[in-house]
């Protein structure tokens, strides 16, 4: 079946009406749609509170490892995050944090070997490679820095994600990095997941009740099947990488982007 979004987006500022004043809540990226060099932009950390404070649930998707996702959770900047590709959930529950995963211990155990294996075959194979410097924090995959504090030409990228894929991973590329894990999840997933988890709906029923906001190529299967997503405005660097664009384009980048996503919500309902 043919995916929708196919064809370049709309500005933001054309989006609002009923549909968007309907919205039970927002799932968004982290790297590079909230954040500028690892860090949430006060434009963005701004828009969460007033989202917070308007009682629309935030939900963060990301590659991110458990480890660097915890404090953002802890500190309450984000009450909700699905890490490492939709295979780690952190959240909020009466006051204390809590972690689950979508894999159980048997199948984390038995993962965590060949993930180091991959890992130094990629380092020893492709010599400009290396680990992300998030890489203690992660359980369930690797990830190799392309953009953060390393930089890989495309060429070097698509023979990491080849080396990856013929091991038997998922793999995908994000603004910074290229990750690599075994199962089936992904960020589709773990929204499914998540949204199940803490609300007891089924989000494939209501995917026109949820925005996604994202910048790079791994968010294309969640611009595919959300019919209200939005790309930051950086998310151009990657145009001539895309098959699925997002229905909307903010003007901002990054966390200014955000924050216009979550005026138009607010805006539409009436809180703006």
């Amino acid at each position: 079946m043919p995916l929708p979004w196919v064809a370049p987006p709309r500005q933001l500022a054309e989006a609002g009406g009923p549909r968007w004043a309907g919205l039970m809540g927002v799932l968004t990226d982290i790297d590079d749609t909230l954040t500028r060099d690892g860090v949430i932009e006060p434009a963005a950390r701004g828009a969460l509170q007033r989202l917070r404070a308007a009682g629309v649930p935030v939900i963060a998707i990301t590659g991110r490892p458990m480890g660097w996702s915890e404090p953002f959770v802890r500190d309450g900047t984000l009450q909700v995050i699905v890490a490492e590709n939709g295979a780690v959930a952190l959240f909020d529950e009466g006051g204390q944090l809590r972690i689950e995963y979508e894999q159980d211990d048997t199948t984390r155990a038995a993962n965590a070997g060949a993930l180091r294996r991959v890992a130094e075959r990629i380092v020893r194979e492709v010599p400009s490679a290396t680990l992300a410097r998030d890489s203690a924090g992660r359980v369930t995959d690797i990830a190799i820095d392309h953009s953060e504090f390393a930089h890989l030409d495309r060429g070097t990228i698509e023979r990491v994600v080849a080396l990856m894929r013929s091991e038997g991973m998922n793999a995908t590329v994000s603004s910074i990095h290229i990750n690599g894990w075994f199962g089936a999840h992904t960020k589709l997933t773990g929204a499914r997941w998540i949204v199940r988890r803490l609300y007891g709906r089924d989000l494939d029923d209501e995917l026109a009740r949820w925005v996604y906001v994202g910048d790079s190529t791994n968010d294309q299967e969640m611009f595919a099947r959300f019919p209200l997503s939005v790309g930051v405005a950086n998310l151009m660097r990657f145009a001539d990488q895309l098959t699925v664009w997002p229905a909307y384009l903010t003007r901002g980048e990054r966390g200014a982007g955000f924050a216009e996503v979550a005026d138009a919500l607010l805006a539409a309902r009436g809180g703006g």
